[in-house]
């Protein structure tokens, strides 16, 4: 099957890939309900010398730029209390950790969590992490302009190979809350 986004080989819809997927991101896929089907949702497979964005966009298609999202693991603190979640970002912005990130949390203190926390509580490698599968008591913050995108390129769990999601299955997934200003430029 032909990518609809990217300049990929061969594009493989993730219920007919599950092998190539985490167990998180397979478990995931295999119970996918919603408006999207989860035929919808595509593996490609990619080099992981390649995972960097500016490597990836050269080596994969330069469209990939305005189309390619991070799902970035957040700690927030109040007390003593920390709330993990994830932010999905378009990667040509920033995630707005001291603002929209807190004040969503209601959290004193926002940051990125420590790699080995991000890679032991979502079951899925460092560079790779998805916000398909992980946790389902987490929330997952996701930038309006994810949503509006036709599909976008994210992490498949691993560092070799990704997804191609319909961005409106963003907004369907567990804990998922469409956020205006989340991704900053």
């Amino acid at each position: 099957m032909r990518a609809p986004i990217g300049d990929f080989d061969h594009a493989t819809p993730a219920p007919d890939c599950l092998d190539e997927l985490t167990d998180p991101v397979a478990a995931a896929v295999r119970a996918w309900s919603g408006g999207v089907p989860a035929d919808r949702i595509l593996h490609v497979d990619t080099d992981p010398r390649w995972a960097d964005t500016a490597v990836f966009v050269e080596h994969y298609g330069r469209d990939l730029l305005e189309r390619s999202a991070n799902c970035v693991v957040v700690a927030g603190k109040r007390g003593g209390g920390t709330t993990l979640a994830a932010c999905v970002v378009l990667s040509t912005t920033r995630l707005d950790v001291n603002g929209v990130v807190r004040r969503h949390l209601g959290a004193r203190k926002a940051s990125f969590a420590p790699m080995d926390t991000a890679t032991g509580e979502t079951g899925m490698e460092y560079g790779g992490i998805t916000p398909i599968g992980l946790p389902g008591d987490w929330p997952v913050l996701v930038d309006a302009a994810v949503v509006d995108l036709p599909y976008v390129l994210v992490g498949s769990g691993r560092r070799r190979g990704k997804l191609l999601v319909p961005g409106k299955a963003f907004a369907e997934l567990p804990g998922a809350v469409v956020l205006e200003g989340l991704g900053v430029a």
